[in-house]
């Protein structure tokens, strides 16, 4: 007997489920704790939002429904994709492996920091035609001059469009899950998706693409705006993303950053026409990737330095930005140092069978009272799972409770009820997580040739930073033990960077000024044998 499996998700992932002869892959998925997949007509082929890639074992499904042939022929399903609902075991003796391309609304940190910025694009009218510095006519004025920076995460994409004339926001944010989720949670699965096979890398960057012109259209109709009006008139825009993220937007070959040394092909700023990428703006419109700082740590992390602006002062100050990856930086006006790590895939849900993403019902709060168990969802809604700030809080409060030793240790599952329960599994996958990002920061004041209380500023970038209990971090070791007022949260600091560098050329020219300025660490390769037992000495917990 064959089974279907979920990389996606900790249970589908291990033991994924056995198959049943003419139940649909929608059916599957129902059956496994923890998964999630939109769908919002009853299986009934209708809503088109159960969208799925098939992986391995597509010839055990039965073929292409009228359903979904006309998906397909409206231009909502890709080739390769199905309709979970529509797609049923017609052979039960091989396995199936599927990748679900939207399993809930995110919840999506959208919000950036207020920064003071003298208005100076790259994009410029004059008289009634436009123009990109110094002197390149790219278009006649009709009326507005727009640009879009765009932030690109491993897990969800944020854009905002601006006025490049008056330098304020044109609407809120658009925020959504990044489509190449449908390849995997984590970078490793894209890279190696892109080097398997031949198309893969032309693959991932149209399924990018393609969600930010829809985005792009959905903007035009909120909006009011006539039929091409708004893209006719987006002459600039700003890309940023991990080196990974960002390099398969330009179709950037990413082979070297899923093998030794992890390095990206280069790691210059790019600059591309938006005709020969196919977004959906301005034909002439340059489209710009800043520099790539080094390893995994991408556009993102420099950004992160640009809207925090420790590059311009005199007191050393630290970044920690936790997400699918984790990036660290420690520096000031003098010089700057940076490590990165794949820290965030446990504590976004995607490796602990009690993990979920930060969708609706997602655990964001615990707390235990006297053997009483509190629980905060997002929207309220009834629990499905932990997402990141949640497993914070329920390692801090399981250790407060002697309920885990301060080995890691727990003697039976811990159960949160609605059938949601933590393992010492799970809890070994989150240890080994948290160390590896601690140890960096460690080192990283190590090589800076500083103590944790020379540190002025901690800025907790990113989601997870934003939401996470900062007392219960520091208390399972996430975080340095500093004075809480250190630790400064600024929301998306990548989009923020993104933002300074569409509305100003001074800043853009800092941005790929400060590449020479920055090493990027690799600790693990400094420290050889003993950075093994640096994070053995990290994953347990100091109930001091």
């Amino acid at each position: 007997m064959g089974k279907m499996f979920f990389p996606q998700f900790a249970m589908g992932r291990k033991k994924g489920i056995e198959l049943k002869l003419n139940d649909s892959v929608l059916e599957h998925i129902k059956r496994l704790d923890g998964a999630e997949i939109s769908s919002e007509c009853g299986g009934r082929g209708k809503c088109g939002l159960d969208i799925i890639r098939i992986e391995k074992g597509g010839g055990s499904l039965s073929d292409l429904s009228d359903a979904e042939k006309k998906f397909i022929k409206q231009g909502k399903l890709k080739s390769g994709q199905r309709l979970a609902c529509q797609a049923v075991v017609k052979d039960s003796s091989k396995d199936i492996t599927v990748f679900v391309s939207d399993f809930g609304d995110y919840t999506i940190l959208t919000d950036v920091i207020e920064r003071d910025i003298e208005l100076d694009p790259f994009v410029y009218r004059k008289e009634n035609e436009v123009f990109y510095y110094p002197d390149k006519k790219i278009g006649d004025y009709s009326g507005h001059i727009f640009g879009l920076a765009v932030d690109i995460g491993t897990t969800t994409i944020v854009m905002q469009l601006m006025d490049l004339e008056s330098g304020k926001n044109v609407g809120k944010p658009v925020a959504y899950k990044n489509p190449q989720i449908a390849f995997g949670n984590d970078i490793i699965s894209r890279i190696g998706y892109s080097v398997n096979n031949r198309n893969g890398l032309k693959e991932l960057q149209d399924y990018v693409i393609s969600g930010i012109n829809e985005s792009i259209q959905k903007m035009e109709d909120s909006l009011g705006y006539k039929e091409g009006m708004l893209k006719d008139n987006i002459y600039d825009a700003v890309i940023v993303g991990n080196s990974t993220m960002r390099d398969i937007f330009f179709g950037i070959n990413v082979k070297s950053l899923g093998f030794i040394p992890f390095e990206p092909h280069d790691k210059n700023p790019v600059n591309m026409a938006a005709g020969e990428l196919g977004l959906n703006i301005n034909d002439n419109a340059l489209v710009y990737g800043p520099a790539l700082i080094g390893g995994h740590a991408g556009a993102d992390c420099l950004s992160d330095i640009i809207a925090t602006r420790i590059y311009k002062y005199p007191d050393i100050s630290m970044i920690i930005d936790i997400g699918t990856n984790g990036e660290i930086v420690i520096g000031n006006n003098k010089k700057m140092l940076t490590a990165s790590c794949a820290a965030g895939g446990a504590y976004e849900g995607y490796q602990i069978s009690c993990g979920v993403g930060a969708i609706a019902g997602a655990i964001t709060e615990v707390m235990i009272d006297d053997g009483k168990i509190s629980l905060k969802t997002i929207g309220d809604a009834p629990a499905k799972g932990t997402c990141g700030s949640g497993v914070i809080d329920l390692l801090a409060e399981l250790l407060k409770n002697d309920i885990m030793n301060d080995r890691a240790r727990i003697s039976e599952d811990f159960h949160l009820g609605n059938g949601i329960y933590l393992t010492q599994d799970d809890i070994n996958q989150l240890i080994i997580a948290k160390a590896g990002l601690r140890t960096d920061q460690d080192l990283l004041i190590k090589y800076y040739g500083v103590n944790l209380d020379d540190i002025k500023h901690v800025y907790l970038a990113g989601a997870f930073g934003n939401f996470m209990n900062v007392e219960n971090a520091m208390a399972i070791g996430l975080l340095p033990r500093v004075d809480r007022k250190k630790f400064i949260r600024f929301g998306n600091g990548a989009l923020a960077g993104a933002i300074d560098m569409l509305l100003s050329r001074k800043i853009r020219r800092e941005a790929e000024q400060l590449t020479d300025m920055i090493t990027h660490t690799k600790p693990n390769e400094i420290e050889k044998e003993e950075f093994q037992y640096m994070v053995a000495d990290n994953m347990y917990f100091n109930k001091t």
